[in-house]
């Protein structure tokens, strides 16, 4: 049993064929994937997606990208669609101060205002952190301490001793396909450095493509490659990874084991 924690089904690479998609993904062992939006017209595809299919569910929030495009109404309507049965966290959210398309200060105050809804909601959270760990941690510490806020840190891209500080706060960390990158040295000493208990995996499908499937485009099927990897890695069985990664991912996400 696999659960693919992150990927993008609402996106056009997926609009010709998600019933295959998900056939695929089933036949691989798939049994759960989280689709996660990043702004509001993503999030409400991700909720439709979600309650079309079994199996699936749905992340909804903005990704630090758009925040300046953020109005009032907008934070509205996410109130309204985190209370739909299949959203089990609310995501992508967080800072990129990597390609900085919305200002920095405009991304830290969405930033804060979605970790305010989740804490309100009782719903954990799916954080993008690129080039801005230093600032996530710093925010996401003074809530979790506050409210017991909860996350995972989504295809996570930094150092040991920052994921043993995410990790020290409640946070999993979500391991991505590029773990089969032979030169991904960072996130594979990552991966050998921290236990199985505080993994996540994750295809962000359709981008981050797993080695063994460079050229295509990315599936959540292919979420078995970054399991194959990780035994690799920590020298364990692939039937070890699966069932512990997807142990962490139901008992974070809560709705994916009741609904």
């Amino acid at each position: 049993m696999l659960i693919d924690s992150h990927a993008h089904l609402d996106v056009d690479e997926f609009s010709q064929d998600l019933n295959e998609v998900i056939d695929r993904a089933r036949q691989e062992g798939v049994t759960g994937i989280i689709t996660v939006g990043v702004d509001l017209n993503s999030s409400i595809k991700a909720v439709e997606i979600a309650n079309k299919y079994e199996g699936i569910y749905a992340g909804v929030g903005f990704h630090p990208h758009n925040a300046k495009k953020i109005k009032e109404d907008h934070i509205k309507e996410l109130i309204s669609l985190a209370s739909d049965k299949k959203v089990v966290a609310l995501g992508e959210i967080g800072l990129d101060f990597f390609k900085n398309y919305s200002p920095a200060e405009i991304q830290k105050e969405i930033f804060l205002e979605q970790l305010q809804i989740a804490a309100e909601l009782g719903l954990p959270v799916i954080i993008h952190d690129r080039d801005a760990h230093e600032e996530v941690l710093s925010i996401l510490e003074e809530m979790a301490k506050k409210y017991k806020l909860q996350g995972v840190i989504h295809c996570f891209s930094g150092d040991v001793e920052l994921a043993k500080k995410f990790i020290q706060i409640g946070f999993y960390i979500s391991i991505p396909g590029t773990v089969t990158y032979k030169k991904a040295s960072k996130i594979r000493r990552v991966v050998s450095e921290i236990s199985l208990e505080h993994m996540l995996i994750e295809t962000d499908s359709p981008f981050l493509t797993p080695y063994q499937k460079r050229g295509q485009r990315n599936e959540p099927a292919f979420v078995k490659f970054v399991a194959q990897e990780i035994s690799l890695i920590k020298g364990v069985s692939f039937e070890s990874v699966a069932e512990k990664t997807s142990a962490n991912t139901k008992k974070l996400f809560k709705a994916v084991s009741t609904s």
